[in-house]
């Protein structure tokens, strides 16, 4: 099945979430959890806001700054 870009970021965030809600809760995890989240539905909010971009240049710019996040949340 072949996704869009915008709707492949949205499945993602969804399915972090859906992930995290089975992950168990304690002291270690539960930062981990927020951070997870956080930074998986970040990566979709990023890329929307790049499509509304006034310009090519504006989105070239903010696609640009996407990668970049998610890049420092793939490697930590």
């Amino acid at each position: 099945m072949k996704y869009d870009l915008e709707e492949r970021t949205q499945k993602f965030g969804e399915d972090i979430i859906e992930f995290a809600k089975v992950i168990p809760r304690n002291i270690i995890t539960i930062p981990l959890i927020s951070q997870l989240v956080s930074a998986g539905i970040s990566i979709g909010a990023n890329y929307c806001e790049a499509t509304g971009a006034s310009s090519r240049k504006d989105f070239r710019n903010k696609i640009f700054i996407c990668k970049k996040e998610a890049q420092e949340k793939n490697t930590g």
